[in-house]
């Protein structure tokens, strides 16, 4: 047995986790060994419990298919660390899955080599989370449901709950979820209203997928993210603010993530920003990713 095989097998299990399905040739070219060895090491995969399945067509394939048990994960040092940080933060915008984040964190630490394990730890001891955009979260099984509709294209149901119009069933042709800052939302096409929606996933309960698949409808702007932004900045708010400062609206939506929509040109080096939201500790938040600065004027609402 070669001495290059345990390291030749990791090679394989790495690269099968990369994409959706490769080849018998480009698993053979990216290992430098013939199609052979590729059909052995596929075997050993197999008889080690990775559930390796070969796919068809002209030349056939293979892939790793989703098994009974989650297999060991290979990654590489800048994935360890991404994923450490991220789960670190995994709170963020989702509720009740604390625990899940810091049980996950403690079992790659874990494994971690010291050199990864002393980033991730700076990293978190440099970080100071802002407690101020704290709200309901989305649930995870809710995220989960959405997002699977999304993908198959399946008309969902749930019950909303609007500003506007209080608790309402709903049903709608899914498109895509966006998540802006700690907020889910989803964009889909509200077939009783015949019209295009988006929708806060904290504020939706109990969605369904009804088995109905259909086919998708072109979203009336150039993405999802678009069609949002245009969206929430249309939107009425409680508070708003109105703040002229000493930049132009180009430099504004450069160094910001203020809506473009809510940042107009009053002249080369000055445009006027106007800030909305329905708690002030949101407005405080947009101020800091504003900074104004010295020379800036300012006019809200009480």
């Amino acid at each position: 047995m070669s001495q290059d095989l345990p390291a030749r097998m990791l090679r394989l299990l790495s690269l099968l986790q990369t994409r959706r399905a490769w080849s018998g040739g480009e698993l053979a070219d990216r290992l430098g060994v013939t199609l052979r060895t590729v059909r052995r090491d596929i075997d050993r995969l197999r008889v080690l419990g990775y559930p390796v399945e070969s796919t068809t067509g002209r030349t056939g394939g293979y892939r790793l298919a989703a098994g009974a048990d989650l297999p060991p994960l290979l990654l590489d040092d800048e994935e360890a660390v991404a994923i450490a940080t991220a789960l670190r933060t995994a709170t963020s915008g989702v509720s009740g899955i604390a625990e899940s984040a810091v049980r996950a964190l403690a079992k790659l630490e874990q494994v971690l080599p010291a050199r990864l394990r002393h980033q991730v730890a700076a990293i978190h001891a440099a970080t100071v989370p802002v407690p101020w955009d704290q709200g309901p979260g989305a649930d995870p099984s809710a995220l989960a449901t959405l997002a699977a509709a999304c993908r198959d294209h399946e008309i969902v149901t749930f019950t909303y709950a609007s500003r506007s119009s209080g608790t309402t069933p709903r049903r709608v042709e899914p498109h895509s979820l966006v998540v802006a800052g700690s907020r889910w939302y989803l964009i889909a096409y509200d077939t009783q209203r015949t019209d295009w929606r988006t929708f806060r996933v904290d504020r939706l309960t109990e969605p369904a997928p009804t088995g109905r698949r259909v086919t998708p409808r072109e979203l009336p702007a150039g993405d999802p993210v678009a069609f949002l932004a245009a969206r929430v900045a249309a939107a009425p708010a409680r508070y708003t603010l109105s703040v002229t400062v000493p930049a132009g609206a180009a430099t504004v939506l450069q160094r910001t993530q203020i809506l473009p929509e809510r940042v107009r040109s009053v002249g080369a080096r000055t445009s006027t920003v106007e800030l909305a939201a329905d708690a002030p500790r949101r407005i405080a938040l947009q101020l800091f990713d504003l900074d104004p600065g010295p020379g800036s004027t300012f006019r809200g609402s009480p």
